[in-house]
Protein backbone atom coordinates (compact mmCIF):
# COMPACT_ATOMS: atom_id res chain seq x y z
CA UNK A 1 0.00 0.00 0.00
CA UNK A 2 3.01 2.04 0.55
CA UNK A 3 4.39 2.19 -2.80
CA UNK A 4 0.95 2.83 -4.07
CA UNK A 5 0.65 6.09 -2.46
CA UNK A 6 4.41 7.02 -3.43
CA UNK A 7 3.45 6.23 -6.66
CA UNK A 8 -0.03 8.75 -6.15
CA UNK A 9 1.76 11.12 -4.95
CA UNK A 10 4.64 11.35 -7.43
CA UNK A 11 1.03 11.37 -9.94
CA UNK A 12 -0.20 14.42 -8.57
CA UNK A 13 2.63 16.41 -8.54
CA UNK A 14 2.94 15.07 -12.56
CA UNK A 15 0.29 16.11 -13.19
CA UNK A 16 0.56 20.17 -12.60
CA UNK A 17 -2.66 21.86 -13.59
CA UNK A 18 -1.23 24.91 -12.65
CA UNK A 19 -4.01 27.42 -12.99
CA UNK A 20 -3.37 31.01 -13.15
CA UNK A 21 -5.65 34.34 -12.82
CA UNK A 22 -6.84 35.58 -15.93
CA UNK A 23 -4.98 38.88 -17.15
CA UNK A 24 -2.00 38.02 -14.40
CA UNK A 25 0.62 39.27 -17.28
CA UNK A 26 -0.94 42.23 -18.43
CA UNK A 27 -0.94 44.33 -15.26
CA UNK A 28 1.49 44.12 -12.20
CA UNK A 29 -1.02 44.17 -9.12
CA UNK A 30 -2.85 41.27 -10.47
CA UNK A 31 -1.19 38.43 -9.13
CA UNK A 32 -0.61 34.46 -11.17
CA UNK A 33 -3.38 33.05 -7.70
CA UNK A 34 -6.08 31.80 -9.31
CA UNK A 35 -9.21 33.93 -8.94
CA UNK A 36 -12.46 32.75 -10.93
CA UNK A 37 -13.08 34.88 -14.05
CA UNK A 38 -16.17 36.88 -13.57
CA UNK A 39 -16.63 39.27 -16.38
CA UNK A 40 -19.53 39.12 -19.32
CA UNK A 41 -17.11 38.64 -21.88
CA UNK A 42 -14.65 36.95 -20.17
CA UNK A 43 -12.65 34.30 -22.95
CA UNK A 44 -12.05 32.17 -19.92
CA UNK A 45 -15.33 32.09 -18.48
CA UNK A 46 -16.41 31.23 -21.94
CA UNK A 47 -13.69 28.54 -22.06
CA UNK A 48 -12.03 29.52 -25.29
CA UNK A 49 -9.50 27.03 -25.94
CA UNK A 50 -6.70 28.85 -25.92
CA UNK A 51 -7.20 31.24 -23.19
CA UNK A 52 -6.21 28.61 -19.97
CA UNK A 53 -8.30 25.93 -17.90
CA UNK A 54 -10.78 26.41 -15.38
CA UNK A 55 -10.35 24.26 -12.12
CA UNK A 56 -13.32 21.32 -12.64
CA UNK A 57 -13.51 17.86 -10.98
CA UNK A 58 -11.24 15.89 -13.08
CA UNK A 59 -8.22 18.11 -12.46
CA UNK A 60 -8.66 16.66 -8.57
CA UNK A 61 -5.87 14.46 -7.23
CA UNK A 62 -6.93 10.80 -6.11
CA UNK A 63 -8.95 10.25 -3.00
CA UNK A 64 -6.51 8.19 -1.18
CA UNK A 65 -4.09 11.04 -0.84
CA UNK A 66 -6.15 14.38 -1.30
CA UNK A 67 -4.81 16.31 1.54
CA UNK A 68 -1.78 14.74 2.00
CA UNK A 69 1.84 16.39 2.59
CA UNK A 70 4.43 15.34 0.05
CA UNK A 71 6.28 13.07 1.89
CA UNK A 72 3.28 10.83 2.61
CA UNK A 73 1.77 12.03 6.29
CA UNK A 74 -1.45 13.05 6.93
CA UNK A 75 -0.94 16.86 8.40
CA UNK A 76 -1.77 17.71 11.71
CA UNK A 77 -1.74 21.19 12.82
CA UNK A 78 -0.52 21.44 16.72
CA UNK A 79 -0.99 24.53 19.22
CA UNK A 80 -0.47 22.81 22.39
CA UNK A 81 1.60 19.63 23.87
CA UNK A 82 -1.70 17.85 24.66
CA UNK A 83 -2.62 17.62 20.89
CA UNK A 84 0.09 15.33 20.39
CA UNK A 85 -1.57 12.43 22.63
CA UNK A 86 -2.77 9.59 20.46
CA UNK A 87 -1.19 10.58 16.93
CA UNK A 88 0.31 7.60 14.92
CA UNK A 89 3.70 8.23 14.03
CA UNK A 90 3.69 6.42 10.95
CA UNK A 91 0.36 8.29 9.65
CA UNK A 92 0.85 11.34 10.91
CA UNK A 93 3.64 14.66 10.41
CA UNK A 94 2.94 17.61 13.15
CA UNK A 95 2.82 21.40 12.00
CA UNK A 96 3.43 23.68 14.40
CA UNK A 97 0.99 26.46 14.57
CA UNK A 98 2.31 29.98 13.25
CA UNK A 99 1.14 32.04 16.51
CA UNK A 100 3.25 29.35 19.42
CA UNK A 101 5.80 30.91 20.69
CA UNK A 102 9.37 30.04 21.45
CA UNK A 103 9.13 28.24 24.99
CA UNK A 104 6.48 26.03 23.71
CA UNK A 105 7.09 25.19 20.60
CA UNK A 106 10.51 23.78 21.92
CA UNK A 107 8.41 21.52 24.18
CA UNK A 108 6.04 20.13 21.50
CA UNK A 109 9.04 19.77 19.26
CA UNK A 110 10.67 17.81 22.48
CA UNK A 111 7.19 16.03 23.29
CA UNK A 112 7.13 15.06 18.82
CA UNK A 113 10.37 13.36 18.91
CA UNK A 114 10.16 11.68 21.90
CA UNK A 115 7.07 9.95 20.73
CA UNK A 116 8.82 9.56 17.04
CA UNK A 117 6.67 12.07 15.33
CA UNK A 118 8.15 14.24 12.30
CA UNK A 119 7.85 17.97 12.87
CA UNK A 120 7.67 19.46 9.32
CA UNK A 121 7.94 23.25 10.28
CA UNK A 122 11.07 22.74 12.99
CA UNK A 123 12.61 25.36 14.30
CA UNK A 124 16.51 25.52 16.16
CA UNK A 125 16.00 27.68 18.85
CA UNK A 126 19.60 28.93 20.40
CA UNK A 127 18.21 31.86 22.09
CA UNK A 128 16.28 30.24 25.05
CA UNK A 129 19.86 28.62 25.70
CA UNK A 130 21.94 31.58 25.21
CA UNK A 131 20.17 33.74 27.64
CA UNK A 132 20.51 30.81 30.38
CA UNK A 133 24.18 30.71 29.72
CA UNK A 134 24.45 34.47 30.44
CA UNK A 135 22.27 34.64 33.64
CA UNK A 136 24.54 31.43 34.93
CA UNK A 137 28.17 33.82 33.83
CA UNK A 138 26.33 36.82 35.45
CA UNK A 139 26.13 34.64 39.02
Amino acid sequence: MADEIRRLIRARAAKGARFKRDGFGKKEQLSASWRRPRGLHNKQRRQKKAKGALPTPGFGSPVAIRGMHPSGYREVLVFSPGELEGLDPATFAVRIGGSVGNRKRMEIQQQALSAGLRVLNRKEIAVAEAATEEVSEND
